[in-house]
């Protein structure tokens, strides 16, 4: 009873230790409102007309700030669905088998019914030995969480939470509204700042929260500019931190480029097709997390390819000798539907591609 005992607690101190960041960064946000609110708009600025419009437009930043911010801590990370975890036969059947090619085995059988087209560098199908189940495609193991999340970009500890196909649109927002924030009190103080300098401010205790104001929010300023640059990049590419720092291995071999479908596609897929919906904090995204539209460039020799590369995503399981599961709407739209903008980049990341007899392939 001691170790479990001592592991619950080492457990509970962990847990704990996990939300300082999280506490760090709302204290923050909470001085930063009573230094802007009271301090600089209520305090500092004579007039009315300049107060009223500063106030009104920081509290719409800050609301959608928070509103994201609070989406990205308590979204739980989706996990893949029942069908991709061993059942009871199998885990005993898993158990009697020796290491190594008679286990691939048992793992191929099973993968032959899902959509699982991803393997690791030795070309193995990929398994998580802790929760027991096939990795669906662009899954993860987490070792904070302690569990696989469907396309897992990374865990962070400023939200205490790992950012995978649930959540990731929220920590997009979070990072654009909390740099939007940061711009307009950086903006907006920039005056009273030099004021500060040129001893025109009233001496009172206001003008130290102007001026730390100003340090902090451009400090922010410049590290959430440039992470949000690479999540943006990243997202034009339609690839996880995970997939940028390894590139994905298929069938065929490594393909950094394999989940990319073009920009406009690309975006779509995190954001989803109606655009009211792209700055608020709600899910929108296309897709079921546990399958992606993908571009192959060879299929599994296991497995019989259909003869024609132009032919209907929703039949090629079907040709393929599969029963996966049918497109859903949203993921069918993604294949099918013609592009509003431009396929940036789209010709030059599947250049080596198209020389190998590209199909496009969805992982149903």
């Amino acid at each position: 009873m001691a170790p479990s005992g001592s592991r619950s607690i080492k457990k509970g101190c962990r847990r704990v230790l996990y939300w300082i960041p999280v506490l760090f960064i709302a204290l923050i946000v909470a001085w930063s409102y009573y230094a802007y609110v009271l301090q600089l708009c209520i305090e500092s600025i004579e007039h009315t007309g300049e107060k009223v419009i500063y106030l009104l437009v920081y509290h719409v930043v800050f609301i959608m700030f928070v509103w994201a911010y609070w989406q990205t801590i308590f979204t739980r990370p989706m996990n893949p669905l029942k069908e991709f975890h061993l059942s009871c036969s199998d885990k005993e059947l898993l158990e009697r088998e020796d290491r190594g090619e008679s286990q691939q085995e048992i793992f191929r059988r099973i993968a032959r019914d899902l959509p699982i087209y991803t393997r690791t560098n030795s070309g193995a199908i990929r398994f998580c030995d802790r929760c027991q189940l096939l990795k669906p495609d662009r899954c993860h193991h987490c070792s904070v969480c302690n569990k696989c999340i469907l396309k897992m970009d990374h865990h962070c500890p400023w939200v205490n939470n790992c950012v995978g196909f649930s959540n990731y649109k929220f920590f997009m927002l979070f990072l654009a509204y909390s740099l939007l924030y940061c711009l307009f009190i950086t903006a907006t103080d920039l005056q009273y700042f030099i004021k500060f300098w040129l001893n025109s401010l009233p001496d009172t205790q206001a003008k130290f929260h102007i001026l730390f104001l100003f340090f902090s929010a451009s400090m922010f300023s410049v590290s959430l500019a440039s992470l949000l640059t690479y999540h943006c990049w990243l997202v034009c590419k339609n690839r996880s931190t995970l997939e940028a720092v390894r590139a994905p291995v298929f069938r065929h071999g490594t393909d950094k480029n394999g989940f990319s479908l073009g920009f406009s596609k690309n975006f779509r897929q995190v954001f989803g097709d109606e655009v009211k919906y792209w700055p608020i904090p709600v899910f929108s995204g296309l897709g079921d997390g546990c399958s992606f539209p993908t571009c192959l460039v060879n299929l599994d020799p296991e497995q019989p390819s259909s003869s024609s590369t132009g032919s209907n995503p929703v039949n090629k399981s079907a040709a393929d000798g599969r029963q996966s599961k049918p497109l859903t709407e949203s993921q069918s739209r993604l294949l099918t539907s013609t592009p509003s903008w431009p396929e940036i980049g789209s010709a030059t990341d599947r250049k080596g591609a198209s020389n190998q007899g590209m199909t496009i392939e969805h992982e149903a």
